[in-house]
């Protein structure tokens, strides 16, 4: 048990994350107005958890009130001090608001209220509980896929049917996320964050041998479409999406992630993304092009030291969904080092 009683697996030291879970008959109880979610808007981690909150519309029915840190400044090399709010004496930026619970500056002085020795990253997405003053969780998966079904005893019927995760598709949703969180959630980072040519020049093909295989993927669905599985949105389409709403807006030049774009590479990703965008509220109200932005290129000084944000591409996603995907031209990069790297990934 931890030091305030609660389980080990909850938090087991300060070098740990938080993994609670809302449960009936865990410390964490489904109460509606006990629970904060911290987020950054440009982080396509947080955006899970955000994508998630706002499907089953838990703000509305289980009172999950919601704070947001600025994209920027982020610190120094090793993250301190770390992501900020709006305060009363700083800058506001439009879109932050102020830690709504404390009123804190920096999002560490959280991390720190749960745990005084924590030695972790001081990351969004975050799960308050206002009962117990402490993180519930801060595994962005680990939320994405708990949110869907902790709060249902709150909710309208129709909101509980509503899962990313139907157990007739679980097997191919667990494989293809390990993928997708290898090669391409963290993919691009690991090829944006190289610091040196053999790294970036590793860690690139993975990139798009996964964007070929979901190209494919979406292309050969059920009917084909209007999600990458089929006719029903599942959480491969919340991961994939929290990262190709940014690919060509930041990771194509920022990144260098530049075999190709979205919108030119790959029509039926290209297509999907436009669907999910134009035709879900959910997409749209949790996806700020201007956090994202000035995200990345105001924060990253050793890849883009005079931080400016490019204006382009314009505009930031494409209008134009076409709904029959049968008249879509399937796409793929066809460099030797990315089509090796796609007949291993099966």
């Amino acid at each position: 048990m931890a030091s305030n009683g609660l389980p080990s697996s909850w938090h087991s030291g300060p070098d740990d994350s938080f993994h609670g879970k809302i449960t009936p008959d865990g410390p964490f109880k489904p109460e509606k107005h006990r629970y904060h979610l911290y987020i950054g808007l440009f982080c396509p981690f947080a955006h899970r958890a955000n994508f998630v909150l706002h499907l089953k519309q838990l703000d509305k029915y289980a009172g999950i009130e919601t704070s947001i840190v600025k994209p920027y400044p982020k610190g120094d090399d090793k993250g301190w001090p770390g992501w900020r709010f709006n305060h009363k004496d700083e800058t506001e930026y439009e879109g932050a608001t102020e830690d709504k619970l404390f009123g804190s500056r920096f999002m560490h002085e959280l991390y720190f209220k749960a745990d005084k020795e924590y030695k972790g990253r001081y990351s969004v997405p975050v799960l308050w509980d206002k009962k117990l003053n402490t993180i519930v969780n801060n595994e962005s998966h680990e939320l994405m896929r708990d949110l869907q079904h902790a709060f249902d005893e709150l909710l309208p019927k129709e909101l509980q049917e509503i899962t990313l995760y139907p157990k007739e598709l679980r097997d191919e949703i667990d494989h293809l996320g390990e993928q997708l969180q290898r090669d391409l959630n963290t993919g691009v980072y690991k090829a944006g964050f190289a610091p040196d040519q053999k790294t970036y020049e590793a860690n690139l093909p993975p990139v798009f041998a996964m964007l070929n295989k979901l190209e494919n993927l979406a292309h050969n669905s059920g009917g084909p479409g209007p999600y990458i599985l089929g006719k029903q949105m599942t959480e491969v389409d919340v991961r994939v999406f929290a990262t190709l709403i940014r690919f060509d807006t930041v990771y194509v030049q920022h990144f260098k992630c530049n075999l190709g774009t979205i919108r030119y590479s790959y029509p039926i990703l290209n297509n999907w993304l436009k669907g999910l965008y134009w035709n879900h509220e959910v997409a749209r109200v949790t996806t700020d092009f201007r956090h994202i932005k000035d995200n990345y290129t105001k924060s990253h000084f050793d890849i883009n030291p005079k931080a400016i944000t490019p204006v382009g591409p314009w505009p930031s996603i494409e209008k134009g969904y076409e709904q029959d995907w049968s008249k879509l031209k399937v796409g793929e990069i066809d460099m030797p080092e990315v089509l090796e790297y796609e007949r291993k990934l099966g």
